[in-house]
């Protein structure tokens, strides 16, 4: 198990100061810096790493996509220079996020998907959004427009990544960042309609109010199962009836973790290893948190602090970007920070970040630290780690990217 991760020795909390001691090594020098300062390193390493996902991703492929999604392709790329414009206003950045974003939408015309991270869903809201944006007026609409016109396969799953779960997630980013009601509710309510009947006649009398398949496996993570799934339910106007559904569903998973506190990657499974975004804690503390913020339960509080222990002591994985890396596993800690004001969660978010500025770059290089399949992507590679470095100049408002609204 400990193949996968490094062991955190870093202290469990380093004041801040100003004047450091010659025996200080460069992480304990980063984790002490006031944030004010911290925060330019975090900024100045950012637009490095975004500079080098551009070029890798979109100059050094001629500006074609094959792959066009969010996940590993061109619309993370996208996804992240509309961040660094967020943060700079640079109008360079706008531009440049505009033009990837209209490869993307040539590139999944036909592509039948329909998420936001993974589908045409993504392509056209941030679409929409950055037209908004720029003022194009023509553009915005065309992009409302392509986005109204899909339509969800019959055969498609519930989940975040390639089902409806991820379509309805589009949806919401399209009201929160152009208006409400841009998607209506009345549309939303059909495919919530779908999942949670499909969710009921799955878990069929079973101890579990709702659950779901993808490709065979009852799947508990944010990327394919039953976190992801509640993450965008919450948001969405349920019933009582349904509220009751997603709390009991949530309630089932925090009385089922392992005795480490972990959670199972899926139903009946006994294997505790996998403590990923996708798999894992730390998906599920992002939705436990969601329930807190939503419900008002301590319990889910609770759950959420507890699984964020788990991230703490086995989350600093072998791996660098936002699915199954130690930039997705950082949200954790913003994410319980946002919530509930502790400044024990701030310094987590900054020592996991600031180790991946201190060493990634190098243990990638020496091959103890992978660099990701696609390794200039957000979900996989150094635009996760980009990404996170933005968001960690304003841990107030970081949301981790295509799951917290």
């Amino acid at each position: 198990m400990a193949d996968r991760f490094f062991p955190n020795d870093m202290p469990c909390f380093v004041e801040e100061n100003t004047e450091q001691p010659p025996t200080a090594d460069s992480l304990t020098t980063l984790l002490s810096l006031p944030y004010q300062t911290l925060s330019s390193k975090f900024q100045a390493a950012a637009f490095h790493l975004k500079q080098s996902v551009v070029r890798e991703t979109w100059g050094s492929s001629g500006k074609r996509v094959k792959d066009y999604t969010l996940y590993t392709g061109a619309l993370g790329t996208a996804y992240l220079v509309f961040k660094a414009y967020q943060v700079t206003k640079d109008r360079n950045d706008l531009n440049l996020c505009s033009e990837i974003v209209r490869a993307c939408d040539s590139a999944s015309e036909n592509s039948g998907r329909v998420t936001f991270m993974c589908g045409r869903a993504g392509v056209c809201a941030l679409g929409a959004v950055l037209a908004k944006d720029v003022g194009d007026e023509r553009l915005h609409d065309y992009y409302l427009r392509q986005f109204k016109e899909i339509v969800i396969p019959s055969d498609s799953p519930y989940e975040l990544l390639y089902g409806r779960a991820g379509y309805l997630w589009a949806c919401l980013f399209l009201n929160k960042h152009i208006g409400k009601d841009t998607i209506p509710t009345t549309h939303m309510r059909s495919v919530v309609d779908e999942v949670i009947t499909a969710g009921r006649q799955l878990a069929h009398k079973g101890r579990c109010p709702l659950m779901y398949e993808w490709h065979g496996k009852k799947y508990w993570g944010a990327a394919h199962g039953l976190a992801g799934i509640m993450h965008v339910l919450m948001d969405m106007e349920l019933k009582p009836g349904e509220v009751e559904d997603v709390k009991g569903t949530l309630r089932y998973m925090i009385k089922n973790h392992f005795p480490s506190g972990n959670y199972p990657s899926s139903e009946g499974s006994e294997s505790d290893r996998l403590v990923h975004w996708c798999h894992g804690a730390p998906g599920v503390t992002l939705t436990l948190v969601k329930a807190a913020e939503v419900f008002g339960d301590k319990e889910f509080l609770q759950a959420a602090e507890d699984a964020g222990k788990v991230v703490w002591n086995r989350g600093l994985l072998k791996r660098v970007g936002m699915c199954h890396g130690i930039s997705g596993n950082t949200y954790v800690f913003l994410s319980l920070y946002r919530l509930t004001g502790k400044v024990e969660y701030l310094y987590r978010a900054k020592a996991f970040a600031c180790f991946l500025v201190d060493r990634a770059q190098k243990l990638i290089s020496e091959g103890k630290m992978h660099g990701g399949d696609r390794p200039y992507s957000l979900f996989e590679g150094l635009g996760g780690m980009a990404y996170t470095c933005l968001d960690m100049i304003d841990p107030h408002m970081a949301k981790f990217p295509g799951y917290e609204l």
